[in-house]
């Protein structure tokens, strides 16, 4: 049996719209400060999380087991969270 899980960065959902974007789809000040703290430099796109699942749920990742994948950018690693 394997247990894993997926650690999620910044992703623009319908919950988390108005706090990350303005209106007109600019950054708010919330969303600026977040992409900074990014090494790479955007919010996730949902293909991305799906890569992830995909990968963890095939035989190339039959021998990992008991792990949680941050799929954030690098925000953990940069952002000392």
């Amino acid at each position: 049996m394997r247990v894993n899980a997926i650690a999620p960065g910044f992703f623009v959902g319908e919950q988390n719209r108005a706090l990350l974007l303005d209106e007109s789809g600019a950054l708010t000040a919330r969303g600026e400060r977040i992409v900074a703290a990014t090494p790479a430099g955007r919010f996730g796109e949902p293909h991305e999380l799906a890569g992830t699942v995909i990968w963890l749920c095939s035989a190339a990742a039959s021998f990992v087991t008991g792990v949680v994948v941050p799929v954030d950018g690098g925000f953990d690693a940069f952002g000392g969270v």
